[in-house]
């Protein structure tokens, strides 16, 4: 899969994962290991990303002792959501027509 592709998709899949509450880093991963694998590198350097872009912010929060970082949405992240739908069904039409041919041999 094309990287930039791929780092568009995982964005918009960590933004989906503290759409409706905040969360912290280990939950993420935890909520989201049913679809894919995200090591806890990737999904930190895309946090670091989307919160540069004004997607998500963040707050300290001292947990056993330890600070832990929560999570929450903006609506610019919400509307990168809306945003990745509508480039979705775009996406399909393009896979449908290129997988036309393989549908009228099935």
């Amino acid at each position: 899969m094309d990287i930039q592709l791929k780092r568009g998709l995982l964005d918009v899949c960590v933004l989906a994962a503290i759409k409706n509450e905040e969360s912290y880093g280990y939950q993420i991963i935890k909520d989201m290991k049913p679809y894919l694998e995200l090591s806890e590198s990737t999904l930190y350097t895309i946090l670091k990303r989307l919160e540069a872009a004004d997607m998500l912010t963040v707050r300290n929060v001292e947990h056993k002792g330890r600070l832990r970082k929560y999570y929450r949405i903006t609506q610019q992240g919400l509307g990168r959501i809306e945003e990745f739908k509508e480039d979705w069904k775009e996406i399909l039409s393009i896979y449908n027509f290129i997988t036309r041919e393989d549908a009228r041999h099935e």
